[in-house]
C-alpha cells in the first residue's frame, strides 16, 4: 500500500491570535485552498489531517454541521486522516496528570473526539487515521516535583483514554514534543508507552523536527544524546538509538524539518521549531530521516503520513512556493519508504 499525503490544518491555529505582534488565525478554508493549490509534477495532495477545535470546528457542533465540514473538506478532493482532540486547559480538556475534576476534562474531550470521528467515519470522509493527544500539561517544571507518580498518573489518564477510543473503534497517538511534560524526552516517551501498556489502543506520534529536539536534550538535558555541533557520525548514531525505541509504539508520522531550535507563539510553549522545507538552515535530511520512523509501517497501521509546519508566519504559508516545497519532500519520502 502506498503511504497518502496529508497535510494539517493546525498551522492555521497554533501560534495565531488577537494579540500584539500575533498573526491572526486562518480560517479552515483557506487552508483548504491553499493546500489544494498545490502541485508537482501532478501530484497533489490526497488528504488533510484536523484539528477538533475553534475557529475550525466547534467540537460541540451538530451532526449536520459536522457533515457540512466533512463536505466541504471532500469538495475540496482530500480524504480526513487523522484527529486531534481538543485536550488542552482552555478548549474542551485539561492537565492529564491534575486533579480528578482536570482528568475528566481530559477524558471529556477524548469523547468528543470520538464522536466526531464517528460522524466523518460514517458520512465517508474518513477512512483511516488516529486520534492525537499529548498531556496537556506545559513544561516539565511540575512534572518533576513528583515525576514517579506524575507518570502514573498521566499513564491512567491515557489508559482510561484509551478504553473510550478502543470502544469507539479508534487508536489515540501521544504526540512527543519537548514541551508535554511526561513526553518530553525520547526516554520519558518510551517509558509512558510502556507504562500505560495499550498498544492496540494508545501509540506514538513521532514528528521529524521534535523529535530531533529529543536528541538535543531539551527540557531534558540528562535525555540528551549529542550537542548542537554534532557530527553526521554522532548524529546518525543516536538517532538509531531514538527511533529504534519509539518506532515501535509509532502509529503516526509528521514530515517535519528543523534548524536546531526550539520555538513558541502565543499560548504554545517552546518545542521543536518546524522550519519550511527548504529552509537553508534545516539539519535534517528529511528523506533519510523519515525512513527510520517507517520501517514495517504497515505493520503499525499508518496508512498516510503528514506535514507539520505549526507556527510558520502567515507570511510564508499565503506562498504558493511553501507547499509546492513541502508537497515535494512529502513525495520523495513516499517514493523512498512509503511504496510497499
Amino acid at each position: 500500500m502506498s503511504l497518502k499525503l496529508h497535510n494539517a490544518m493546525w498551522p492555521g491555529l497554533v501560534g495565531k491570535g488577537d494579540d500584539e505582534g500575533q498573526d491572526p488565525p486562518i480560517s479552515l478554508e483557506r487552508m483548504l485552498d491553499l493546500t489544494a493549490a498545490a502541485e508537482v509534477n501532478g501530484q497533489k495532495f490526497d488528504g488533510i489531517d484536523y484539528f477538533l477545535f475553534l475557529p475550525h470546528t466547534d467540537p460541540q457542533a451538530s451532526d449536520d454541521d459536522l457533515k457540512n465540514i466533512a463536505d466541504l473538506i471532500t469538495g475540496k478532493g482530500f480524504d480526513i486522516g487523522s484527529l486531534v482532540a481538543p485536550v488542552w486547559p482552555g478548549t474542551i480538556g485539561d492537565s492529564a496528570m491534575g486533579s480528578d475534576e482536570q482528568t475528566g476534562k481530559f477524558l471529556d474531550a477524548v469523547k468528543m473526539a470520538c464522536r466526531i470521528a464517528k460522524i466523518f467515519n460514517e458520512h465517508g470522509a474518513r477512512k483511516g487515521g488516529v486520534i492525537r493527544i499529548d498531556s496537556a500539561e506545559f513544561g516539565v517544571a511540575k512534572f518533576l516535583e513528583d515525576a514517579d507518580n506524575n507518570i502514573k498518573r498521566i499513564a491512567n489518564t491515557f489508559r482510561e483514554a484509551a478504553k473510550i477510543a478502543a470502544d469507539h473503534g479508534e487508536r489515540l497517538a501521544a504526540e512527543g514534543e519537548v514541551c508535554w511534560a511526561g513526553l518530553h524526552s525520547w526516554k520519558a516517551a518510551a517509558a509512558l508507552m510502556e507504562e500505560v501498556d495499550m498498544p492496540k489502543a494508545l501509540g506514538f506520534q513521532a514528528d521529524l523536527a521534535h523529535t530531533y529536539t529529543f536528541m538535543l536534550g531539551y527540557n531534558c538535558p540528562e535525555d540528551g544524546l549529542i550537542g548542537k555541533d554534532h557530527s553526521d557520525e554522532e548524529f546518525w548514531s543516536a538517532y538509531e538509538k531514538v527511533t529504534d525505541r519509539l518506532r515501535p509504539w509509532t502509529i503516526d508520522f509528521h514530515v517535519a524539518q528543523n534548524d536546531g531550535n526550539v520555538h513558541g507563539a502565543g499560548s504554545h510553549d517552546k518545542t521543536g521549531k518546524h522550519c519550511p522545507a527548504d529552509d537553508p538552515n534545516g539539519k535534517l535530511d528529511i528523506t533519510k530521516c523519515a525512513g527510520y520512523w517507517l520501517k514495517d509501517y504497515e505493520a503499525r497501521g499508518i496508512k498516510h503520513i503528514c506535514w507539520d509546519g505549526c507556527m510558520f508566519p502567515n507570511e510564508t504559508l499565503e506562498k504558493a512556493d511553501t507547499w509546492n516545497a513541502i508537497l515535494d519532500a512529502m513525495i520523495k519520502v513516499r517514493d523512498a519508504h512509503g511504496n510497499n
